[in-house]
C-alpha cells in the first residue's frame, strides 16, 4: 500500500509541485491584495479625513471673514465721516448765514462722494478681507497639519498680525486719496447741476455711473490709480525699505504681502471686486428708490414707468444720500453688506484662494 502511494507521488511528483507552489502563490497573492486593499481603504480614510478637516477649516475661516467685516465697519464710518464732516456744513445752514448758496453747494459735493466712498471703500473691505483671511487661513491649516512634525511655522502669530494690520492702509492713506479721487469725479458730474434741477432715479444712475467710470477708468490725468492700490500701496516700504536688518518674520510677512499683492492685480481680483461694485452701486440706488415713489393714489403704469418720471429736486436728494452711509457701514448686518457677503463669485473666489494657499506644494519656495 504504502508502496503504490509512493510510487503515486513519484510520477506526479512534479504536479504536486507545480498545484502546491499554485496555491501557495494565490495565498501570498491573497494576502498582498489584502494588504494593498486596506493600504488604499486607509489611504481614502485618512483623504477623506483630511479634506472633511480642510471644508470645516475653510467653512470657520470664512465664517471669521464675515464677522471680521463686521467688526471693522464702525471704524471705516468713522474714518469717512471725519474726512467728510456734512454735519458741520448743515449745522451752519441752521444759523441761515448770507453764503447759504456755497454752503448748500459744499454740501452736495460732500454728500455724495462720502456715500460713493462708502460703497467703494465697504466692498473693497470685503474683498480684501476674504483675500487676506484665506491665505493667512490656508497657512495656517498647513502649520496645524505640520505641527507634530517639529517644522518651523509658516506663519507664526508675529507674522500673522504684521500681516493683517496691513489693512490700516485702505482706512487711511488708502481712503484719504480715495476721497480725493472721488470728490473730484463727483465735482466734475454734478457740480454744474443746479441745487434746484429736478433728477430722477434713472438720471441719478446715469451720475452714478459717470462718477464711476471716473474713479475706475480715470479722466484722462497722470495721477489716476488702479483700485487696488487703495487696498495696498505699490510696495511696502515699511519693510521692504529696510535693506538690512529684517528679521526672519519680517521677510515672511513681505513674502505674504507680495502674494496679497498679486491677487489684488489679477484678472480675477478685478472680476470679484467689479461684481461687488455692481452690487453694492445698485443696492445704494434700492435704498434711493426708497424715496422716489409717486404721489399716493398716482398711477405711473409700472415700477420702471415711475423710476423715470417721479423726480426730486437735488436740495431734497442731498440729504438723502448724505444719510446712505450709515446703512452701508452698518456693523448690524444690512441688506447693503449681506448682498455683498452672498455673492456666489466672491465665495467661489474666496473657495480658490484658500486651496491654493492650504495645498503643500512647496509654498517656503
Amino acid at each position: 500500500m504504502f508502496s503504490s502511494t509512493w510510487n503515486f507521488l513519484k510520477r506526479h511528483k512534479r504536479k504536486f509541485i507545480f498545484a502546491g507552489a499554485f496555491v501557495g502563490g494565490v495565498y501570498i497573492l491573497g494576502k498582498y491584495a489584502q494588504k494593498k486593499i486596506r493600504e488604499i481603504q486607509e489611504r481614502e480614510a485618512s483623504e477623506y479625513i483630511s479634506q472633511a478637516r480642510r471644508q470645516f477649516h475653510f467653512e470657520s475661516n470664512q465664517r471669521t471673514c464675515n464677522m471680521t467685516v463686521l467688526s471693522m465697519l464702525p471704524t471705516l464710518r468713522e474714518a469717512i465721516l471725519h474726512h467728510l464732516n456734512s454735519e458741520s456744513l448743515t449745522t451752519l445752514l441752521k444759523s441761515k448765514p448770507a453764503n447759504k448758496l456755497d454752503i448748500w453747494e459744499d454740501l452736495k459735493i460732500i454728500s455724495f462722494t462720502r456715500s460713493v466712498v462708502a460703497v467703494y471703500s465697504t466692498c473693497m473691505l470685503v474683498v480684501l478681507l476674504r483675500v487676506q483671511l484665506n491665505i493667512i487661513g490656508g497657512y495656517l491649516y498647513l502649520d496645524n497639519s505640520v505641527s507634530k512634525s517639529g517644522m518651523m511655522p509658516l506663519a507664526p502669530p508675529d507674522v500673522q498680525q504684521q500681516y493683517l494690520s496691513s489693512i490700516q492702509h485702505l482706512l487711511g492713506d488708502g481712503l484719504s486719496e480715495m476721497i480725493t479721487a472721488v470728490k473730484k469725479a463727483v465735482q466734475n458730474t454734478l457740480g454744474g447741476v443746479s441745487l434746484k434741477q429736478s433728477l430722477s432715479l434713472q438720471e441719478l444712475e446715469l451720475h452714478l455711473n459717470q462718477i464711476r467710470a471716473q474713479v475706475e477708468e480715470g479722466d484722462g490725468g497722470s495721477t489716476h490709480r488702479p483700485l487696488s492700490w487703495y487696498m495696498m500701496p505699490d510696495e511696502e516700504n515699511t519693510l521692504a525699505a529696510q535693506a538690512c536688518g529684517l528679521t526672519e518674520n519680517d521677510v515672511t510677512t513681505i513674502k505674504l504681502l507680495n502674494e496679497t499683492r498679486d491677487m489684488l492685480e489679477s484678472p480675477d481680483f478685478g472680476t470679484v471686486l467689479n461684481t461687488c461694485l455692481n452690487r453694492g452701486f445698485n443696492r445704494f440706488l434700492d435704498n434711493m428708490a426708497e424715496f422716489f415713489q409717486p404721489p399716493p393714489g398716482q398711477f405711473m403704469g409700472g415700477h420702471l414707468s415711475y423710476l423715470s418720471h417721479v423726480s426730486l429736486p437735488v436740495a431734497k436728494i442731498i440729504p438723502i444720500v448724505n444719510g446712505q452711509i450709515h446703512s452701508i457701514c452698518s456693523e448690524i448686518p444690512s441688506h447693503f453688506v449681506q448682498d455683498l457677503l452672498m455673492i456666489d463669485q466672491l465665495k467661489e473666489f474666496a473657495a480658490n484662494v484658500y486651496e491654493t494657499f492650504s495645498t503643500s506644494h512647496e509654498l517656503q519656495k
